[in-house]
């Protein structure tokens, strides 16, 4: 019988890793790889629409939608280092494209095999990492991947395998970081109430390092406790799972 061909899959990097931290992007990168991908990075590739939906800019959305589909379309899957990209895709193409009958198939043809990263590489491909770190780790559950795409079990489940990790309880894990995209920009007094408490949830747990699945979450608890003068570093979880964690943290220079 001869092999299975290798899954082609298009990598949607996500503009917040591709500017902040494109670090994210080669750990994602190197992970499906190890996993047995074809991973392809269309160069055509902006912003989900998320910002502007979520300010309420749906027509603006809607058009970035309809680009982000027809770029991505070909790819037999579209796997996103982010919980809160990969929703908008998943889950909000669909309800902005509803009254379309020309764009909405093709919404929901590419919500059906848009996945976030750690749920592709657990669920899909069944992949273990070969990582090794000693080191304990506290895990985040932000938003967008646990409400609106059930992310729970498979980034504790890929952690589980990595040798010498050990991960420790983190009281309010599910609770939300105050970071919210434009909501810390619309509400910062609330978004400090919020991510004070997360950080001071983050020290008491005693981990060295801070993980989670979205680059937003993880910047604004990093600068939290960065400025609380917490020892606590904070990485992607794919960096952890991809061998990656040996260099800067979020918000360390290089």
């Amino acid at each position: 019988m001869p092999p299975s061909p290798r899954p082609r899959v298009a990598l949607f990097v996500t503009c917040l890793v591709d500017a902040m931290r494109p670090r994210i992007g080669f750990a994602a990168l190197a992970a499906l790889e190890d996993a047995g991908c074809e991973v392809v990075v269309p160069a055509a590739q902006t912003c989900c629409g998320q910002p502007a939906l979520n300010s309420g800019h749906a027509a603006a959305a809607a058009a970035i939608a309809r680009q982000t589909i027809a770029l991505l379309e070909p790819y037999e899957a579209v796997v996103v280092p982010s919980g809160s990209c990969a929703a908008t895709i998943a889950c909000h193409y669909p309800e902005l494209l509803a009254n379309d009958p020309a764009w909405l198939p093709r919404a929901q043809a590419l919500a059906s095999r848009t996945y976030e990263i750690l749920t592709y590489l657990d669920q899909v491909c069944d992949w273990r990492p070969r990582a090794a770190l000693e080191a304990s780790v506290a895990y985040h559950d932000s938003c967008s991947g646990l409400r609106e795409l059930g992310i729970k079990r498979q980034p504790r489940r890929l952690l589980s395998q990595v040798k010498g990790l050990r991960q420790v309880p983190l009281a309010g894990a599910e609770t939300c970081c105050g970071f919210g995209g434009t909501f810390c920009v619309k509400y910062p007094s609330i978004s400090n109430a919020i991510v004070e408490e997360k950080a001071a949830a983050i020290e008491t747990s005693g981990a060295d390092l801070l993980l989670s699945g979205d680059l937003g979450c993880l910047m604004n608890m990093a600068g939290k406790l960065h400025r609380r003068g917490a020892s606590t570093r904070a990485f992607h979880t794919v960096e952890v799972l991809a061998g990656m964690a040996d260099g800067p943290a979020i918000g360390e220079a290089p």
